[in-house]
């Protein structure tokens, strides 16, 4: 027969709300008085109390959330005073369950309501299953509080005897949650009541021995360190007492890394940093890989120069006298160094060494072709500078780690490349190159050159961290020379971070200065050879660096030199020449060969490319410097080419469209410039740009275009000594261009003696050296029909034949 609860005649109580607490029947629970509910409720229960027998009751209710619970625990009020701390109290005790109802009105401000008291029956005799779960329960309980040491309990709980009494008694325990506890109170039948609190209590017991098993697990572990903690203690006593019975001291090389990082010239913050490395470090045993990260972290932060720096030399005419020893020509780079130790100069005079945290360093990009000294210019920039000087190569980097480290917990970290370079200067303030900043790549790894924002930013560049020391460094002292051949390869957010100084390379005149000043005794030395033994003519200079090299810097001219004398070596081994000998131009043939670069002036007027209708000379600026363009046009006959505009040579878009614009201004204006361009409609036009190999692009091939098609058209050949750069408008108008400087040099070196340019350019001249500018006669133009009438040389046939 199983168990059955009936509810009895209903009740009008005060509410007393239990927050977070469940006081189940059997319980009694001393509350405090302090808390408006509880002593509204009490005092509305004293007062409904009196002038009747028994003592106050109030009806227990948990409130979880600010919801009550649908049944509540009957309470009689045993005593009311002051509790153990002296706030004041009641003492009440829990009798039975009340299934709550309506709300209705009584005195006091308490809440009441209408509740029926819960009747619980159990059948007698207890089924044997029932007596099981009595058993068990009794056995449960006796475990835990055995554990807990409560052993008084214990024989208070093995002397109930009533089923939902023996379940309500778990009321007391502090493991369940409160909302176990309501389960527990709004289950009626008392066989169920006792499954609940069975099965909570035998989940408790389960995790318990799983916390007790971790617990002696980790107990076991923190004792083996313990004792190998202070075993390895006392092996370093016994060694240290070993060392001092040998008379041994303890070097720099000794693990005390407390000792030496408080010995040390750090900042403060550096300090603070290192020091908890080191509580770390002394707390981790000699195998845990931890501890070889912390030293390895602690050598690297000791082994940095915090607040080494080195004495700028101030005198400015001598350090300007060492650039100009060192490098021939790069005024530019040179006046901004001179400027820079100028101002350093009054900065430190007057004590504005660092201004708003930041000192005075400086961030150049020097950017111009290969070949013009933009990497030994680091060099000689520290050494006039009387700074140390590092060098770190970008090109190919394609890891942003490389830049900014990488963390510490990947195995065999390191600091980024600028950390090791201000390492390996030994000072906070050297000269740090930058070597080939436009060959930065990017890929899955990062992009480099985006860590290199912070490190060339001049604003923030005094609070730079390393991914791997994760301490602040100052690199705002630090003068940064980034070097490029490409302008455009540069990230536009990085380069706004650089002060820009072009190399557009050497005149044929430095060329022969830097020659005979520094190629040539260096060759020298490198073949084995005196000074007086082999003599090289300055006229034998400036025919090998303007018939056997073109190019914007000079190695291959230096290359050139030490192959001349490899050659003189070799034949005065072999017997075949006697030493000393001086080279002249006539010697150079013979020993290296023909030139290579004849300039188009020099050459049997048959032979030019000028020497057809149809072709002009352009100028173009290219990763190796300014460079000279030819530009071919032809017609399709009209019975067997089709109609319309071909172009070949890997040109890009922005060119193409300069072709179609240059046809465009022909066929419109044709009858004014006298052209017979009466027949373009029919008749196929071919421009080709030579050197196919190459990618082309820009528009400043324009009014080269322009001036071909009118030469093909007009039969009139195109000047040989004549080059041309511009953009040309469909008006007609020349627009200007970029790069004149590169440009110029490289009509110079091709043996040009006059260059047309656009008028808005007239201004960039003064970027060009005086001597250039001598051996050019440079006509500004603002219209194509002054280009062709400079260009175009007089009509040896008539124009109807020429068409």
């Amino acid at each position: 027969m199983a168990s059955e609860s009936k509810p009895s005649v209903p009740l009008t109580l005060p509410v007393l709300p239990l927050d977070d607490e469940v006081v189940l029947p059997g319980m009694v629970v001393p509350l405090d008085l302090s808390d408006n509910d509880v002593r509204a409720a009490v005092e509305a229960a004293q007062a409904a109390a009196r002038g009747a027998s028994g003592k106050p009751r109030v009806l227990l209710v948990p409130r979880v959330d600010g919801t009550y619970a649908a049944t509540g625990a009957l309470g009689i009020v045993e005593q009311v005073g002051r509790l153990a701390d002296g706030d004041p109290g009641a003492l009440i005790r829990g009798i039975g369950r009340v299934r709550i109802g309506a709300g209705t009105t009584g005195p006091g401000a308490a809440l009441w309501v209408e509740g029926k008291v819960v009747e619980e029956t159990v059948p007698e005799p207890l089924p044997g299953a029932v007596t099981e779960l009595v058993k068990e329960y009794k056995a449960l309980a006796t475990s835990w509080l055995k554990k807990r040491g409560a052993w008084q309990v214990v024989d208070r709980v093995q002397q109930i005897d009533g089923v939902g009494a023996l379940a309500d008694n778990s009321g007391y325990s502090p493991f369940l949650t409160v909302e176990q506890k309501v389960a527990l109170l709004e289950t009626a039948d008392p066989v169920a009541r006792l499954k609940l609190a069975t099965a909570q209590l035998r989940e408790h017991l389960a995790e318990q021995d799983v916390a007790e098993t971790i617990a002696k697990d980790v107990q076991e572990g923190v004792d083996k360190q313990q004792r190998e903690f202070l075993l390895r203690r006392q092996l370093e006593a016994v060694r240290k007492e070993l060392r001092e019975l040998n008379g041994e001291k303890d070097g720099e090389e000794s693990d005390d890394y407390r000792a030496r990082v408080e010995a040390a010239d750090l900042p403060e913050t550096v300090r603070e940093a290192a020091l908890k490395e080191v509580d770390k470090l002394e707390r981790s045993s000699d195998q845990s890989p931890e501890g070889s990260w912390i030293r390895t972290w602690l050598d690297t932060v000791l082994e940095l120069p915090w607040n080494e720096r080195t004495e700028d030399r101030y005198d400015i005419q001598g350090a300007k006298a060492v650039l100009d020893a060192e490098h021939a020509g790069l005024e530019d780079v040179k006046e901004r160094i001179t400027e820079y130790l100028a101002v350093r100069k009054r900065r430190s005079e007057r004590g504005l060494g660092v201004v708003g945290g930041r000192r005075g360093g400086a961030v150049l990009a020097l950017v111009g072709p290969p070949g013009v000294g933009k990497t030994s210019l680091g060099e000689s920039v520290a050494h006039a500078m009387g700074r140390k000087f590092v060098r770190v190569a970008l090109g190919g980097v394609r890891d942003e780690a490389e830049i900014r480290g990488h963390r510490r917990t990947y195995v065999g970290a390191l600091p980024g490349r600028i950390v090791r370079a201000i390492k390996e200067a030994g000072s906070m303030n050297p000269v740090v190159l930058l070597d080939e900043i436009d060959k930065v790549g990017s890929d899955f790894r990062g992009d480099p050159a985006a860590a290199l924002l912070e490190v060339l930013d001049p604003a923030q560049n005094h609070t730079f961290r390393d991914h791997y020391l994760e301490v602040e460094l100052d690199l705002s002292d630090v003068v940064f020379l980034a070097t490029a051949n490409v302008l455009e390869a540069i990230p536009e957010a990085l380069l706004d971070r650089m002060e820009l100084v072009r190399l557009d390379g050497y005149t044929e005149d430095e060329k022969v200065v830097i020659a005979r000043d520094h190629l040539l005794p260096r060759q020298l030395e490198r073949a084995g050879l005196e000074a007086g033994e082999v003599t090289v003519d300055e006229a034998a200079l400036r025919k090998l660096a303007g018939e056997y090299t073109r190019e914007a810097g000079v190695r291959t001219l230096e290359r050139s030199i030490a192959r001349l004398l490899r050659k003189v070596a070799a034949q005065h081994e072999l017997g075949d020449r006697e030493l000393p000998f001086t080279v002249t131009p006539e010697e150079l043939r013979p020993l290296i060969g023909r030139p290579h670069h004849v300039p188009e002036s020099a050459q049997d007027p048959a032979e030019r490319r000028t020497a057809v209708p149809g072709v002009a000379t352009g100028l173009a600026v290219t990763g190796a410097g300014g460079d000279v363009l030819f530009v071919e046009a032809s017609l399709a006959d009209p019975e067997t080419g089709a109609a319309g505009l071909t172009l070949t040579g890997q040109l890009g878009d922005v060119m193409k469209e300069s072709a179609q614009i240059a046809l465009s201004f022909l066929r419109s204006h044709g009858a004014e410039l006298e052209l017979p361009v009466t027949g373009l409609k029919d008749r196929g036009v071919h421009i080709h740009f030579p050197a196919g190999a190459v990618p082309k692009d820009g528009p400043s091939a324009g009014i080269t275009m322009t001036t071909a098609l009118a030469s093909l058209l007009s039969g009139r050949l195109v000047r040989t000594d004549v080059a041309m750069t511009g953009e040309v408008s469909l008006t007609g108008r020349v627009l200007p261009i970029g790069g004149l400087k590169q440009k110029l040099l490289a009509a110079h070196r091709a043996g040009i003696t006059t260059v047309v340019i656009p008028k808005r350019n007239e201004a960039d001249l003064d970027d060009v050296p005086a001597e250039v500018l001598e051996k050019l006669e440079v006509h500004p133009v603002t219209d194509v029909r002054q280009v062709l009438e400079i260009a175009l040389a007089p009509a040896e046939v008539p124009v109807a034949a020429a068409a």
